[in-house]
């Protein structure tokens, strides 16, 4: 050991020593308090930046979660309208069927075809979502084209067809009489509102996959997330410790070593 007491070496080196594993304890804990690997971008500069590019993906997807959703529940609404329509229509057509009865009273028929009618064209102008008209053709504004992002960059179109309600002219507001409702004919509307049903149904088939792929997507961007940001609490502990431990040593040597150079006044007795 020398004996400088201007500069003492030997604790600067200690002090350093100390600053450090200061430092080290000082880290390990703020990871143990927030739970979190990086809390400021210095701990991991491209961990930090794909962390954050992931996180914005989630939340996009999370998003287009959402308008699947929404996409589903148009489906379902324009899906239960259609359907009802369906079965109006084959109503309609049966009638039609009885009226190449002799026996049957044809004026009745036709009351119960425009009443069925009426209904349908109801269904047509009250089928909306979010107050859009769904079915509405001719007669009245509608949207044919609905999208919706479906994913991070991804947009959906859903459209089933026109469902144009001029075709209920001779079934409904006293379209049908007694002299035409035997030659009266909704196959065309039919096939139109079967068309569109399984159009829907395609649709429904399509936004079942997207969920599916999202909700994957979803896991596993969060996932390499936790991996980036999430601290491991065990190792951090056993960082913490270690650091608090070397710390205290550290000061005691600090101390020591700061104290080495009154050994000179030895030499001065």
């Amino acid at each position: 050991m020398s004996f400088r007491i201007n500069t003492n070496i030997g604790a600067l080196t200690a002090y350093n020593a100390l600053s450090k594993v200061n430092s080290q304890a000082e880290k390990a804990q703020l990871r143990l308090a927030t739970g979190q690997r990086i809390n400021t971008v210095a701990d991991d500069t491209s961990g930090y930046r794909v962390g954050k590019e992931l996180n914005a993906k989630v939340t996009l997807m999370k998003s287009a979660q959402g308008n699947i959703g929404s996409a589903k529940d148009l489906l379902a609404t324009s899906e239960s309208a259609l359907s009802s329509i369906n079965d109006l229509l084959n109503q309609i057509k049966g009638k039609v069927a009885d009226a190449n009865d002799p026996t049957k009273n044809l004026t009745a028929l036709a009351n119960d075809i425009n009443a069925l009618g009426d209904e349908i064209s109801a269904i047509f102008t009250n089928t909306k979502f979010n107050d859009t008209a769904l079915l509405s053709g001719a007669t009245g504004s509608y949207k044919s084209t609905f999208s919706f992002q479906t994913g991070a960059t991804e947009t959906t179109s859903i459209t089933f067809g026109t469902m144009n309600s001029s075709n209920l002219t001779s079934i409904s507001g006293g379209g049908a009489t007694s002299a035409n409702v035997a030659s009266i004919s909704v196959n065309t509307l039919l096939s139109t509102v079967q068309d569109a049903l399984g159009k829907i149904g395609n649709f429904q088939q399509r936004l079942d996959v997207k969920d599916e792929f999202l909700t994957n997507a979803i896991s596993n961007a969060s996932s390499t997330v936790s991996r980036l940001f999430d601290a491991d609490m065990a190792m951090e502990q056993l960082n913490s410790t270690k650091a608090s431990i070397g710390s205290s040593i550290a000061t005691s040597m600090v101390a020591q070593l700061n104290s080495a150079p009154q050994n000179i006044l030895s030499l001065f007795r």
